[in-house]
């Protein structure tokens, strides 16, 4: 007969211990905040594969500790190992984030499948395997070409041209056995909220569960040196779903982003103990999955001949690549009294801030005007240097003249109305210059600037020296 497992319902908030669940603490009074802890892991070790139970750490020098600085696991694709910093690490765990539908899955199984040199074991804990199939064919890959492995204990394990394994399966010591026997270099868990271990009776994707798988697999990944990459359910604010902590204990943090009425899906990293967090992966979703784009700014601009008036491009950083956003504003009367401001990727109230700038600093009279601003692409940029291109944008509306297409604006905008300078100005030039630009906009004072062939460099300090260039 196996041991039963002893657990206690400990308070998120205070930290008391009750025996049984409450939908109150009793001591501090906080509601639905007890989570269920084991006390007694004889279950959980007897589940436990032999190579993670007799691994006994022990005290050693730092000195002595040998300097393991080995190559990174390669993938083919390029816009998720720059992100990740180079590659995967073995041993390491991702947690990938995002709205529903926004191609996770899609992402993780292409991944799999376009890296045969790489041997995957996929876990999915929503799909059965007929639906992961019906997806892989969607992405077009041959069914000769990878099999199924059902859960069943005793069933093959095949070899694949491809390399990839389909598991269905949730309990996470069923999970372990079938990696111990296939010996797989990467693993996806398909999600993390549908896992359940046997330490504990709560159900899938409570608090208490997400933890204690999370903290399983971690303790397997560090002891096989197997890299794991999760997925993770979020919550409507947008946050991934689960304690706080599950974000501590995992090593990298990715959020995949984007609008599901837009082509585009930016990757982002939250957390990466092995590489940089201002990175960024751009996608591109099409019929046959996700589609890495590698010139993004050409992608943004289009392929434009004549460009109306309320159009101007920005130059932009989307971690350490420069983009060219093309920041599109249209101003109006307001016809039902009250004048609608409305931003499109953009924040509402630093567009309302612009505005005042330029009805205070400028003597421009948009108190009485619709503005509507919208970013091309479905992206959303937070940086300040997209300001002096949003300002133009307006002004060039309000007085219906076009902005050459050969002009690229970059700067912060003050409430003094001045231009205030921004990081890494040469990345912009380049990336503007590249692109066939023969103009930009910069802050007056920025350090460090030569002369740029093909370019021309114009320092404004007031946005009122910006207007007398292009409207005189």
């Amino acid at each position: 007969m196996a041991a039963k497992v002893r657990s206690k319902f400990v308070c998120q908030s205070c930290g008391t211990s009750h025996a049984q669940w409450l939908g109150q603490c009793s001591q501090c009074k906080e509601w639905n905040t007890l989570v269920e802890e084991v006390m007694d892991r004889v279950q959980e070790k007897r589940g436990t594969p032999e190579s993670v139970r007799s691994r006994t750490p022990k005290p050693i020098a730092i000195d002595a500790i040998p300097v393991q600085d080995g190559p990174r696991i390669a993938l083919n694709d390029g816009e998720l190992a720059r992100v990740l910093g180079g590659g995967l690490v073995p041993g390491s765990i991702t947690l990938i984030g995002g709205e529903p539908g926004i191609g996770k899955s899609t992402l993780l199984l292409q991944t799999a499948l376009r890296n045969p040199h790489l041997k995957t074991l996929y876990v999915s804990g929503e799909e059965s395997e007929h639906q992961v199939k019906m997806r892989a064919e969607r992405l077009q890959v041959a069914s000769s070409e990878w099999r199924v492995a059902s859960n069943a204990p005793d069933s093959p394990i095949a070899t694949s041209p491809a390399n990839c394994y389909v598991l269905t399966e949730t309990n996470t010591q069923n999970i372990f056995k079938h990696i111990e026997a296939l010996q797989p270099g990467l693993v996806v868990i398909d999600s993390v909220q549908t896992l359940h271990t046997a330490s504990l009776e709560a159900s899938p994707g409570s608090v208490g569960q997400v933890r204690e798988c999370t903290a399983e697999l971690m303790r397997f990944a560090k002891a096989s040196d197997i890299p794991f990459v999760l997925i993770g359910h979020i919550t409507k604010d947008g946050f991934i779903a689960g304690p706080k902590v599950l974000e501590h204990m995992v090593d990298c943090v990715l959020q995949f982003e984007g609008d599901r009425d837009h082509a585009y899906r930016l990757l982002r990293p939250l957390k990466n103990r092995f590489g940089s967090t201002n990175e960024l992966g751009i996608y591109e979703m099409q019929g046959t999955g996700l589609s890495a784009v590698e010139d993004p700014s050409q992608v943004l601009l289009g392929d434009r001949r004549e460009r109306p008036s309320g159009v101007a491009v920005s130059a932009t950083l989307e971690g350490q690549r420069p983009l060219l956003i093309e920041v599109q504003a249209l101003v109006s009367s307001a016809v039902y009294g009250t004048p609608q401001r409305s931003a499109t990727g953009f924040d509402l109230r630093r567009m309302n801030m612009l505005l005042a700038v330029l009805e205070k600093r400028c003597g421009f009279r948009l108190g009485q005007k619709d503005v509507f601003l919208n970013l091309a692409g479905g992206f959303r940029v937070e940086e300040p240097a997209i300001d002096l291109a949003v300002v133009c944008a307006v002004l060039s509306s309000n007085a219906d003249i076009a902005i050459p297409m050969d002009t690229v604006f970059c700067g912060e905008v003050g409430l003094s109305g001045e231009v205030r300078p921004v990081t890494r100005t040469e990345q912009r030039i380049a990336e503007a210059a590249k692109l066939g630009f023969a103009r930009i906009f910069l802050p007056q004072g920025t350090k460090g600037i030569g002369p740029v062939k093909g370019i021309e460099l114009v320092q404004v300090g007031q946005v009122n020296e910006v207007l007398g260039h292009l409207f005189g």
